[in-house]
């Protein structure tokens, strides 16, 4: 099953309990689909959502809203029914909004092309935190619910963990050489998997932060920019040349490439509510949804923990202490606009 969306989507997002699917493209549009195996998608929205290139989506408030954000710095939210405006914040951020990801029940972060992270906090009606952990675009946001803590990747090479209940950058990575794209926890919260420019997987261990622990470099000779944890022992990797895989991490093997989009670059994946179907999106217009079962049938026998794998760690670093490097190259084009701070009403409505 597969969708055209007509132009470029940026970022992909599925309903928490039902089955819709919502698609931020870059003309700055909103599409919400309804999908069924047994009948074609259909359109329920389109929304002009922003006046430049949208590039995040995602469903909040149990699925009764979408938020959006864009290169024009302004975050969007909309009423999943209507499609009708809830508020607007216009430049909410000093730089393009690059990715939004759910924390807890009533709050939200975004991060942007400059480096900076936000904490929405819905029931204070207001930006609740503020990081400045990067100097180059934030490509990849995730959150570790049980200790209250926000992992982002940036285009400066470097991983940093933001602390919620402290609001502090707890600590920053050094600089790796090349872009880091994406990161997912694994192992049980012990592991953080990070895709990179090259193709290679890092590993870091959870409190060790200064340095990877272990380097897989075979998953993809091209650079893995999405990353979605199956389970704590597998990852899917989407590719910049179209190629989905299934891989292992400790120990680190390339299980089974599971799929192909097409030659473009896989710029989203994300799992629909119920797992039942593991949904792509890429350069070629399309959102595919790929049926998980099918997909994972065959490697089933290459999915075997391997309890005896080494998972050792004698790296230790100062966790206040944020290392300087010189930055990265941008991965996007950016739009500045004015940072108002952190007393913004967004979600004064929702």
């Amino acid at each position: 099953m597969e969708i055209d969306l007509g132009k470029l989507p940026f970022d992909i997002d599925f309903h928490p309990s039902d089955h819709l699917v919502a698609a931020a493209l870059i003309t700055g549009d909103l599409l919400l689909y309804s999908y069924n195996a047994d009948s074609l998608a259909q359109k329920l929205l389109e929304v002009k959502a922003h006046s430049e290139s949208c590039r995040a989506v995602r469903f909040i408030n149990e699925g009764r809203a979408i938020v959006m954000g864009s290169l024009d710095c302004s975050i969007l939210a909309t009423d999943v029914e209507t499609g009708s405006e809830i508020v607007r914040l216009e430049n909410c951020h000093g730089a393009a909004v690059n990715r939004i990801v759910n924390t807890k029940k009533s709050t939200i972060a975004s991060g942007d092309d400059e480096g900076c992270i936000k904490v929405w906090d819905t029931r204070q009606r207001s930006c609740s935190n503020t990081f400045n952990a990067h100097e180059e675009y934030i490509s990849d946001i995730t959150f570790a619910a049980d200790s209250m803590k926000l992992l982002e990747t940036s285009g400066d090479g470097s991983l940093s963990v933001c602390n919620l209940r402290s609001s502090k950058i707890q600590t920053r990575s050094e600089f790796s050489e090349e872009e880091l794209l994406s990161v997912v926890i694994m192992k049980n919260g012990r592991k953080v998997i990070c895709g990179t420019q090259s193709g290679t997987l890092l590993l870091y261990s959870w409190g060790f932060f200064k340095d990877c622990s272990d380097r897989f470099v075979d998953p993809s000779p091209n650079s893995i920019d999405a990353l979605l944890k199956l389970d704590e022992d597998r990852v899917i990797t989407g590719s910049e040349n179209g190629l989905i895989s299934l891989v292992g991490i400790l120990p680190n093997k390339i299980i089974q490439p599971i799929a192909e989009h097409s030659e473009y670059p896989v710029e989203r994946l994300a799992f629909s509510h119920d797992r039942k179907y593991l949904g792509s999106a890429s350069h070629d217009n399309l959102l595919k949804f790929w049926d998980l079962n099918e997909l994972l049938q065959d490697s089933e026998d290459g999915a075997k923990n391997d309890s005896t794998a080494e998972d050792s760690d004698t790296d230790g670093m100062d966790v206040d202490n944020i290392p300087k490097s010189s930055k990265g190259s941008k991965k996007k084009n950016v739009k500045k606009g004015q940072d108002p701070g952190t007393s913004n009403n967004f979600f004064a409505e929702l």
